[in-house]
């Protein structure tokens, strides 16, 4: 199976869950934004749900598919259409060979991921294949997709043979992806300098809205809001940070730190988005508005085992429907 990338998007690049183990030696994790769509577009045609899937920003690529294969979307709207076709979202689609899949506009969210059955031939580096651009390793050639390049997948389709009268199919099952995704204010859990903040500016934290920022990117969203102080000037030697980890920046304003994020950070560290939330602050561009609400660990514990049940239920459910399908 393979594909070629007809017009190269924004900033596509190959992404899984990370490579984590190595930030002691100052590799970050990386991986994909939105992790919950990454997994979500793997459900649907049957794949790992760690395997390497396509992030694509908008505009994003167009793709041309050389072989018949089963493909799915998920995360951002960017109205994907083949040919005339308009293809959903959260929907398992077989693409026949020598369509071409393109994206009219965006809709809704920031960053759209691509599955195919069986997964992409990608190298890897440090147990993952994760598109690592620094260090122009992992992923496809260390690098953002580009025109002409000719990515092959893992497997040969077995959909060669598949009779090929219309562009595609788009399948009768689709993922519901509401519990995922949240629309209320994103919750976080204290961090270890939390306390040090002026009570009126903890009270600012949960009372007032904030503002990503255009200077944000996979590394770290810049937020814009009311100015947070703390209660005595702090000089911090580097401490451990991770994905979420929420700091105060020398000009009172915020930073959240995403998949590229740095694994060490010298600001203080006033709180933490939990995990079941980065989903949807992956899901934000520039200018999006959010507001933040703290909740206890435990309730992020128990947020984020009721998240994985779902995501297992819904992996279950869709093998289930594409075992069916292929035995018809």
């Amino acid at each position: 199976m393979s594909l070629l990338i007809q017009k190269q998007g924004l900033s596509d690049t190959f992404q899984d869950l990370g490579r984590y183990g190595y930030q002691y030696l100052g590799v970050n994790p990386g991986g994909a934004m939105d992790t919950i769509a990454m997994r979500i577009a793997n459900a649907l045609v049957g794949n790992d749900p760690g395997e390497a899937v396509l992030e694509m920003y908008f505009p994003a690529a167009v793709i041309l598919f050389e072989e018949t294969v089963l493909v799915s979307l998920a995360g951002a709207d960017f109205s994907a259409a083949i040919g005339e076709k308009e293809i959903p979202v959260c929907h398992p689609v077989l693409v026949h060979a020598g369509s071409v899949l393109h994206f009219r506009g965006r809709q809704k969210g920031a960053r759209v991921y691509l599955a195919i059955q069986g997964g992409f031939q990608l190298s890897s580096w440090l147990n993952s294949c994760s598109t690592h651009l620094k260090t122009k390793t992992g992923g496809f050639q260390g690098r953002a997709l580009q025109k002409n390049d000719r990515i092959i997948g893992k497997q040969k389709s077995p959909f060669r043979n598949h009779p090929t009268g219309n562009a595609c199919e788009i399948l009768h099952w689709q993922a519901n992806v509401q519990a995922f995704y949240r629309k209320e204010a994103l919750r976080f859990v204290a961090g270890e300098e939390y306390w040090l903040l002026q009570k009126a500016s903890r009270h600012k934290l949960e009372d007032h809205p904030f503002h990503i920022s255009r200077e944000s990117d996979r590394m770290g969203f810049r937020i814009k809001g009311e100015s947070l102080l703390l209660e005595n000037p702090l000089e911090m030697i580097s401490s451990a940070i991770t994905r979420g980890t929420i700091q105060l920046l020398p000009d009172n304003q915020l930073i959240v730190l995403m998949a590229d994020h740095q694994t060490t950070g010298g600001y203080p560290r006033i709180g933490h988005i939990i995990s079941a939330d980065f989903p949807t602050l992956a899901q934000m561009d520039s200018g999006s508005d959010f507001s933040l609400q703290q909740v206890t660990l435990s309730e992020a514990e128990a947020v984020f085992y009721q998240q994985e049940l779902n995501l297992q239920q819904l992996q279950n459910a869709c093998n289930f429907r594409l075992q069916e399908y292929l035995a018809t």
